[in-house]
């Protein structure tokens, strides 16, 4: 596998807009079947059909699934746009490793400039690796390794780390190259949107697209189910505050830390697909903030907020490309904050994932047969 190397940062430069705008502008659009919707129905009818093809492809044996010496989660999305994909990821992480498993990550690495195969290293930058991979790296302390062909990644993983008994593969749900156990597929409060694929509606692939997996979890970051689909209610807040450098070295934030920037004038800066959202838990939170609304997976090259700015608050996802020094440098006197999502999946889904895992290990035979089942899992 490649290793990283150091990548030169930037140190000025006009803050991004137009894309942010031009995203949001396709969110709205893709809520209802306007006129903007309607001029793309036709375009949304071609995807519809290549995506049909594509599967045909690889039921009628064209194109062929390869299967790893490991159980496989894929954890994925059929709209376009963050939702709660790797939240979900670090929850499921956190409750494996409680399980007795040992598990490891594979993601496409998008955002990053990496061409091949890389293992992703805590130092290794985000503009090589991209963003997600490297916080899921920092978060969940387990192995993870990008490139695009998830299949030849996992296999790099194996070899790297024999020690992981599962692969979490983190925006996989499109990659039917890869074989899969168990699918858990994730929802917001946006559910389908319009019902229409790409690029008239946000669906990359019908709501109701076929799984080639054992068993497919569905789960709602959201208030309720946003789909007619049945599934499981995950519950979205914010965990506190951090300052920058604690973050970086580990450290939690904090409820406390979060009520002593009560009073503060806040630049809250978010590059993630849906930044208003963030803003509105900041502000649900009591903070005064004003938001900063960046492209996804920007990759802060210059800092984008004014020099006048004191405090700063920004994602986990954003956090993995500021450097405390290059920050006391460039911005001397002013102090960045991170604000943690928590992310917690109701009990029943938990039940539902180990049930589906134990009978995955049954159906693959002896390479599971030892491990001993999740207490909560069905005989």
């Amino acid at each position: 596998m490649s290793q990283p190397r150091s990548v030169p940062e930037p140190e000025s430069g006009p803050a991004p807009g137009a894309r942010a705008r031009l995203e949001a502008a396709l969110t709205r659009i893709w809520l209802a079947r306007g006129p903007w919707a309607c001029a793309l129905w036709p375009l949304s009818q071609v995807h519809a059909a290549l995506v049909a093809l594509r599967r045909a492809a690889y039921r009628g044996g064209l194109c062929r699934t390869r299967s790893l010496p490991r159980p496989v989660l894929v954890v994925g999305n059929r709209i376009a746009g963050g939702a709660g994909k790797t939240p979900t990821v670090l929850a499921l992480i956190a409750h494996l490793q409680g399980a007795g498993w040992r598990p490891g990550v594979v993601s496409r690495g998008h955002g990053g400039s990496h061409a091949g195969v890389l293992d992703v290293q805590p130092d290794t930058p985000a503009t090589l690796c991209g963003d997600e991979p490297l916080l899921i790296r920092l978060r969940g302390s387990v192995p993870v390794v990008i490139g695009r062909d998830r299949v030849e990644a996992g296999r790099a993983l194996i070899e790297a780390h024999p020690e992981v008994d599962l692969l979490i593969a983190d925006d996989g749900l499109q990659h039917l190259r890869l074989a899969r156990q168990v699918e858990v597929v994730v929802f917001d409060a946006r559910g389908a949107g319009n019902g229409w694929l790409l690029p008239a509606g946000p669906l990359r692939e019908p709501i109701n697209a076929p799984s080639t997996a054992s068993a497919t979890l569905l789960l709602y970051n959201a208030l309720a189910p946003s789909t007619p689909l049945p599934g499981h209610l995950a519950r979205s807040a914010l965990a506190g505050a951090v300052e920058l450098g604690a973050w970086r070295r580990g450290e939690p934030a904090t409820r406390e830390a979060l009520e002593r920037l009560r009073g503060r004038s806040l630049r809250a800066c978010a590059a993630i697909a849906q930044p208003q959202r963030f803003f509105d838990w900041l502000r649900q939170a009591g903070l005064t903030v004003d938001g900063l609304a960046l492209p996804d997976h920007a990759a802060f090259e210059a800092l984008p907020w004014p020099r006048s700015d004191h405090d700063v608050i920004v994602t986990e996802k954003d956090a993995v490309k500021l450097d405390p020094e290059r920050l006391a440098r460039d911005r001397p006197g002013c102090q960045v904050w991170v604000a943690p999502l928590d992310f917690q999946p109701e009990p029943a889904f938990w039940v539902a994932l180990d049930n589906a895992l134990a009978a995955a290990l049954s159906a693959r035979g002896a390479q599971g047969a030892s491990r001993t089942p999740h207490p909560n899992a069905a005989p």
